[in-house]
């Protein structure tokens, strides 16, 4: 891994895969280093906060080397159910990418229990990584301009919740009416890095 500052009160730890990313993000949750006040986990890097009254970069990078990283491991977080209407523009598209039907895609999708990786495009949207994996969806080739808030997609080995509307170029599996952003709740994002997700088929 390389240990960048990032700013004068922050490090930027890289790694080579999203893997990577988790087992070191389990470990630093579960015990941070003394003085870092918050760990923001994204695709192929970990961000520590620190507060600089408490502790120094240096010392920071020291106790990142010595943390042993948790393989395999996903953080520990809330479990949230998501009801979702499997009707999305994409879903005939993305099951035969994937060389299943539409009813063997929503199966999937339902089966197995996601897990926030990390949070980012637009707040509340997280991106959910399901365990035993094995997704591999192309984006759109087009985007689209107006994705409807609550719609629920594919990209990649992800899925996410659009949090409002928004341009996007994931494919629409379905929605779902519960509100992942919602600046009058507390927290706002329903969606934050290990949380554990089940999305079940509405109605």
């Amino acid at each position: 891994m390389r240990l960048l500052p990032s700013g004068s009160t922050a490090l930027l730890v890289e790694l080579d895969a999203l893997d990577d990313v988790l087992a070191l993000y389990a470990a630093l949750a579960d015990a941070p280093p003394a003085g870092v006040v918050d760990v923001v986990p994204a695709a192929r890097t970990v961000l520590l906060v620190t507060d600089p009254a408490r502790t120094t970069l240096a010392a920071v990078a020291d106790a990142v080397r010595r943390t042993p990283p948790r393989p395999g491991a996903r953080p520990d977080g809330d479990t949230v159910e998501l009801p979702v209407h499997y009707d999305g523009a994409d879903l005939a598209d993305a099951a035969a990418l994937l060389s299943l039907t539409p009813g063997e895609l929503v199966a999937r999708h339902t089966g197995r229990e996601w897990t926030v990786a990390f949070c980012g495009f637009a707040p509340g949207f997280g991106y959910l990584t399901q365990d035993g994996g094995g997704w591999d969806v192309p984006r759109r080739s087009t985007p689209r301009t107006r994705v409807p808030p609550g719609s629920v997609a594919l990209a990649g080995e992800f899925s996410g919740v659009y949090p409002r509307e928004s341009p996007g170029g994931w494919q629409l599996v379905g929605r779902t009416d519960v509100a992942v952003f919602d600046l009058d709740r507390e927290p706002a994002a329903l969606l934050r890095p290990g949380t554990r997700v089940r999305f079940v088929e509405a109605g």
